[in-house]
């Protein structure tokens, strides 16, 4: 059994959360469990782009990944954004070891096909090169863990022709995740988990089952970009994942305290 830990580049940006994650796996490390890292880089790729003189292609929210697009993200994921995180782990003395989805067909993905987006118009839209995955590399993941290393791995993916595809970071760790057949996903997101209202930390739920998540969706006590995050994780519920956590990336000791006792700092979202 394993423990996967999705992370948002907004997260790596910050030293002060960078070192609290680092932390976090630390204890969880000490404490005997088997933890595969899976890292975005949003910001750091916007930020790129705009030093870059590139100008975002947005349809329907959705950003396409052309060409150029596609080269901030490799730099970015397989650079800037896993080489930061990988150093933070190292320096609390893990055997961090830096991946993309393309190393040694980690992640094998497919190119989306065009599809119709809500806000683009009639039209399928070609999204340029996002990819959707097809298969998981279990087998290396768990010969690097026997081995005591810790995967830490861009959310990249690659077919095999060797086009690179762009995929969202949610997602990956989901089907890493569910591969695996992991004991918990953990979400790290800037919210002390998912609340009720977004103003009060207090109202934090501590567990969600299905029904009471998809209740508090429809009542509209969860909003806003915590919509989607709630939802791939129900759809990943049905699947081989024990239990799906949301927690807050400033708790101190967040990660493997929620572990410890789930829903104490943070949100898991539990089978009926």
């Amino acid at each position: 059994m394993s423990i996967v830990v999705k992370v948002g580049g907004e997260v790596v940006a910050d030293l002060a959360l960078r070192k609290n994650l680092a932390r976090g796996i630390r204890a969880l490390h000490d404490e005997g469990e088997r933890v595969v890292v899976v890292h975005g880089g949003g910001p750091q790729a916007t930020a790129l782009a705009k030093r870059l003189g590139l100008e975002p292609h947005i349809v329907g929210g959705r950003r396409i990944t052309d060409l150029e697009t596609l080269q901030v993200m490799m730099r970015v994921l397989a650079g800037e954004v896993n080489v930061t995180l990988v150093s933070a782990l190292t320096a609390v003395g893990l055997r961090a070891l830096g991946l993309s989805g393309s190393s040694a067909g980690l992640v094998r993905a497919q190119k989306r096909p065009p599809v119709v987006v809500s806000g683009g118009g009639p039209e399928p839209i070609d999204m340029g090169f996002v990819g959707d995955v097809v298969s998981i590399n279990v087998s290396l993941l768990e010969a690097l863990s026997d081995d005591g290393y810790l995967p830490v791995l861009g959310s990249l993916g690659g077919d095999d022709a060797g086009a690179v595809f762009n995929i969202n970071a949610d997602i990956v760790a989901g089907e890493v995740a569910e591969a695996l057949g992991a004991e918990r996903l953990i979400h790290l997101t800037g919210a002390p988990g998912v609340l009720a209202d977004v103003n009060d930390p207090s109202s934090r739920f501590s567990t969600l089952t299905a029904s009471a998540a998809r209740a508090a969706i429809a009542a509209g006590k969860i909003k806003g970009g915590m919509i989607p995050k709630v939802e791939e994780s129900l759809a990943r519920l049905h699947g081989r994942i024990g239990a799906i956590h949301i927690v807050g990336a400033a708790t101190p000791d967040g990660i493997a305290a929620e572990v410890r006792s789930p829903g104490s700092v943070g949100t898991v979202l539990v089978r009926e």
